[in-house]
């Protein structure tokens, strides 16, 4: 009898998210340079999309200049056949035209859209940690129990038509159940074109908890609601990257780790790489006996449109 074909898990690494941690860590990668260095990194340790946020090299703050995306995706692109994705999110205290312009004009071929508005708590990790590398920081994170995260159905109609020509897909971010069904209702109006690439956050405060009742609630609704047509994937954020990871590649999904999602590499230990943080999940998935996709295998399960199709 003929062996069956081991299931392929994609691997997305976030490499620099701004959102959710600020220069919290000497290895966050800031600079454009260090930017197309570490996702260059992480694909050679397996990962097949790279999810990437820029900063502005002098301190680190959140940006959506093109600028910065132009020229390390350029240079990832020059480097590696990796799947580029760029964010749409931003940071909080971003305005819709600001978050929209890298995807707007750069055409990758994925751009991640967070399914609502919400609010987004970050100010606990306050309490655990106390050297600032620049002065916006701690303030950034103390806000944050006093600001929302906005997507309105208006703005994610407007960032889905906005993108509609340069066939961009979407890591369609769902950080509670009910994202689930605005990405339905979407689906429904025929603004999304299925697959769906469903990608399930758990562990934000003002999102759905890391439990992993949670994680299967998400997954049980995401089957009745999509059957065939998405493809389903997860992060947890902290300490809860690993085990969700882990819970993710049993249930027939696939992960993504990165630095923006956490800094750590083990209790205690700041992940160093991003590499590290793919090459752990690898071993993960090996060892369920399943095969990590490569960005070909990436671009056949989620039907994208290739790396000679952007605007970089």
């Amino acid at each position: 009898m003929a062996a069956r074909p081991k299931r392929k898990v994609i691997i997305t690494c976030a490499v620099t998210g701004a959102i959710h941690t600020p220069t919290m860590s000497p290895y966050l990668p800031i600079t454009p340079q260090e930017i197309a260095d570490a996702a260059v990194g992480a694909a050679e340790a397996g990962a097949a999309i790279v999810h990437l946020h820029a900063r502005d090299p002098q301190d680190g703050r959140p940006t959506q200049d093109p600028k910065y995306f132009r020229e390390f995706a350029t240079d990832i692109r020059r480097r590696s056949d990796v799947v580029i994705n760029f964010t749409t999110g931003g940071a909080p205290t971003m305005g819709i035209e600001e978050r929209l312009q890298p995807a707007l004009q750069l055409k990758p071929e994925v751009a991640s859209l967070n399914m609502g508005s919400m609010n987004f708590g970050l100010y606990p990790m306050l309490s655990r940690y106390k050297d600032w590398k620049h002065p916006w920081e701690e303030p950034y994170l103390a806000g944050s129990d006093d600001r929302i995260f906005k997507n309105t159905f208006k703005d994610i109609a407007y960032i889905l038509e906005s993108c509609r020509a340069n066939n961009t897909r979407f890591e369609i971010e769902c950080y509670d159940i009910g994202h689930l069904y605005t990405a339905l209702h979407f689906l429904e109006r025929g603004v999304v074109q299925p697959p769906l690439f469903i990608q399930s956050v758990f562990g934000i405060l003002g999102g759905i908890g890391p439990h992993p009742e949670d994680v299967m609630q998400m997954k049980r609704t995401a089957d009745r609601l999509f059957g065939n047509d998405y493809v389903w994937s997860v992060l947890g954020a902290g300490r809860n990257q690993m085990p969700i990871a882990a819970m993710s590649a049993v249930m027939g999904g696939n992960v993504r780790v990165g630095l923006e999602d956490s800094l750590w590499d083990g209790p205690g230990t700041l992940a160093a790489t991003n590499a590290a943080q793919v090459r752990r999940v690898r071993a993960i998935i090996e060892a369920l006996a399943l095969e990590v996709a490569t960005p070909a295998e990436a671009r056949e399960i989620l039907l994208l449109k290739g790396a000679n199709n952007v605007g970089f």
